[in-house]
């Protein structure tokens, strides 16, 4: 595809600006960007402009249809389309769309997960029009981004509480900036850059697989001889099966207005990343949707199957979705990024060690943030971080803080000392650290990159967390500044005691080792493993009166959510313990029992012939094999009645930590007999895709 094709199709199915600004009389648009910049409700006179302008765009596109797209407490998008026609009294119709439906749907809201905030006879729920957010069309549809909300005006979605957050951030940032003398900017953005990982595998080995059909990883699998021990697949030259994929699924994306970047060939065999350009908080999030739907249909489309789940094959890199996080104002300054002048630098610095306090503060938060029972297979294993989040800052910045703190030199370029908010403050390096691939959190130069998230999960849940917490820090920073009658002095004294009270964060050590995991114990900070382990952290009374304080959830909101992630923990490890039950059952045991058949069958047929004739491989494999068979019923049937046996607990909490500690441990028992048995059970038994045919079907 040419340069100049590329230009003509980037953005070409999105009713972004450029339209808006030609279709739209001019009173209406600059109604309609109010409405954007203030968040206040858009004039149904305007809503009808809009609405027909957006309508004959979209026909002329070829779209038939119109949907409100949401995103609902499922982890996925939700929709439901409605055609433009409307009877026109003579046997025919007429293509309408009004502002009422532009801005108001009313689906079906019985069947999506509330915790709790409604019961199943209360089903009216409302989406609401998101105009931050462009509309765009997809498979002659056009989708409008809303919020979705119950009757009584709680939140069901992930949207609502992300553009709450967002609000949040820039509120209270505004409130520092103005004390810098700052008065220009009118908002303060979240921009996020969400880098993808996945899978691509062949389809018919994926429609072998009934684990990967209904749990999205495998669930049994010997290591295979070869995998990524030769580290050879890293940014290596991409098939061309693959580069088709990623050639198609680019030009749809830039379609969509979607800004897809780097593509390349990740860690694990048949793994892969997308990377796009910044973008703002709700807009990244709603294209990474996109993503991850047009991986799925594209891959359809190529015979392949694309695997989004954190951790698809047991003994391989994982997949994670790493979220590069930035503030920046509506006039383009990036706060988290060192400037020219010692005054932008003082603002740096305030910046810098507010994010610093909130992840030391919140960080059971940031955790519950990524909690998933798929993200718990990947955290702490090959090339994801630790469930123990921690700071990374780089040796130069960290010594910058250290003697910021103690009053003393800094030994970087020169020795300059370091006086905050005056005129002798030193510049700062720019973007001279490492990347520290083991650290959750860590500092790139203007940009944190947030690595705990697990790559099929949404980005909102983090971008939440991070929003509000730095919101909250920079609230009790602007109390503080706000009051104070010499500046510079107590801007000096909030930052060198905010570096000494929660530089325990801050790690830029090796987060696999295990000496990592005492001294972060010795350091107060949490280690929260599990999902059952993080879960309650969410509806901690500090953590809950932070997010009503800011607006960014109710309490009934928080508890709604809670029960959610623990039913949907629950769920999912029952799904994965029955398939597992059902593949043993239908796959595994007719495998094993054919091929005993067979060796018992090759014995008995070598003695009628001689006595003489050596049968004791047959017979030690036989053995072997049969001596597992007898296990592998055991551990079926104990895995069989823990899922039977739990079913009984009526605690969430309780139920979900059961669900980890018996019916998980249950099914890694059993899998661990599984494993040993592919290994000497004959291919031409063992009709389930090994690893190494899975990992190596893309050719």
């Amino acid at each position: 595809m040419t340069s100049n094709k590329i230009s003509d199709i980037f953005g070409s199915m999105v009713f972004n600006e450029a339209v808006m600004k030609e279709r739209l009389p001019k009173h209406i648009y600059n109604a309609l960007k109010k409405t954007i910049a203030d968040g206040t409700p858009l004039e149904l006179e305007v809503a009808n402009v809009v609405a027909c302008a957006m309508k004959d765009w979209a026909i002329e596109k070829g779209a038939t249809h119109f949907t409100h797209w949401f995103q609902p407490m499922t982890g996925v998008t939700a929709e439901k389309h409605d055609s433009f026609i409307a009877p026109d009294g003579n046997g025919r119709v007429i293509m309408e769309f009004s502002g009422n439906s532009l801005v108001k749907g009313e689906p079906d809201a019985s069947s999506f997960p509330s915790g709790g905030l409604r019961t199943t006879f209360e089903a009216r729920g409302y989406t609401a029009w998101d105009p931050t957010s462009y509309a765009f069309i997809k498979d002659n549809t056009l989708y409008i981004p809303t919020a979705f909300c119950s009757y009584s005006g709680e939140a069901l979605d992930k949207k609502t509480p992300l553009l709450r957050s967002m609000q949040a951030l820039s509120h209270q940032a505004l409130r520092i900036l103005r004390l810098f003398g700052v008065t220009d900017a009118k908002r303060v953005l979240s921009s996020v850059g969400p880098e993808q990982e996945y899978f691509l595998i062949d389809k018919d080995m994926f429609l072998k697989r009934p684990d990967l059909i209904y749990c999205g990883r495998t669930l049994f699998g010997a290591r295979p001889p070869k995998s990524q021990e030769m580290e050879d697949h890293y940014f290596g030259a991409i098939k061309q099966r693959v580069s088709a994929f990623m050639r198609e699924l680019d030009e749809e994306l830039w379609k969509l207005g979607v800004l897809a970047k780097t593509e390349h060939n990740e860690v694990a065999p048949s793994q892969h990343e997308l990377a796009p350009i910044y973008s703002e908080a709700n807009i990244a999030t709603d294209h990474n949707q996109l993503v991850m739907e047009l991986m799925k249909s594209i891959a359809a489309k190529h015979n392949l199957a694309c695997l989004l789940h954190e951790k698809p094959f047991a003994g391989v890199n994982g997949s994670g979705k790493h979220i590069n996080w930035s503030m920046s104002t509506d006039t383009g300054i990036n706060l988290l990024e060192p400037g020219d002048t010692p005054c932008e630098n003082a603002q740096f610095l305030l910046f810098l060690v507010a994010v610093i306090k909130a992840v030391d503060e919140y960080q059971d938060l940031l955790r519950v943030s990524v909690a998933s029972a798929g993200n718990d297979h990947r955290l702490g294993a090959n090339e994801a971080p630790p469930a123990i989040v921690s700071m990374f800052l780089g040796d130069e910045l960290t010594e910058i803080l250290k003697a910021l703190e103690n009053d003393t030199l800094y030994n970087g370029k020169g020795k300059t000392l370091m006086e905050i908010g005056a005129t002798v403050l030193p510049p700062f390096p720019k973007d001279t650290t490492d990347r520290n691939r083991t650290s959750p959190f860590a500092f790139t130069g203007n940009k944190f990159e947030f690595r705990m998230l697990g790559s099929a999960l949404s980005t909102a849940e983090p971008i939440i967390v991070l929003n509000t917490i730095v919101a909250e820090v920079l609230s009790q920073f602007a109390d503080v500044l706000e009051k104070s009658t010499d500046f510079n002095k107590d801007l000096n004294k909030l930052i060198k005691t905010t570096i000494k009270n929660h530089k325990r964060i801050i790690f830029n050590g090796n987060g696999y080792d295990s000496a990592w995991v005492k001294e972060a114990e010795l350091r107060g900070l949490h280690n929260l493993r599990t999902t059952p382990e993080a879960l309650p952290a969410l509806i901690n009374p500090k953590n809950v009166e932070m997010f009503i304080r800011h607006k960014v959830f109710t309490k009934n909101e928080i508890y709604s959510r809670y029960e959610i992630l623990l039913e949907n923990y629950s769920k999912t490890i029952n799904i994965e313990a029955l398939t597992m039950i059902d593949m043993v059952n239908k796959l595994i045991i007719p495998a094993v029992l054919g091929y005993q058949k067979e060796l018992a069958d090759l014995i008995i047929q070598k003695k009628a012939i001689s006595a003489e004739i050596p049968t004791s491989l047959e017979e030690e494999l036989l053995k072997k094999i049969s001596r597992l068979s007898e296990c592998l019923k055991t551990r079926l049937d104990h895995l069989y009645e823990q899922t039977i046996e739990v079913r009984e607990i009526k605690d969430s909490l309780a139920l979900a930590r059961a669900y980890r500690e018996r019916v998980f441990a249950a099914m890694n028992e059993l899998r661990l007999i599984v494993d040993e048995l592919e290994t000497l059970v004959s291919s031409e038994h063992w009709k389930i895709p090994t690893y190494a045919e899975i990992l190596n079907s893309v050719m």
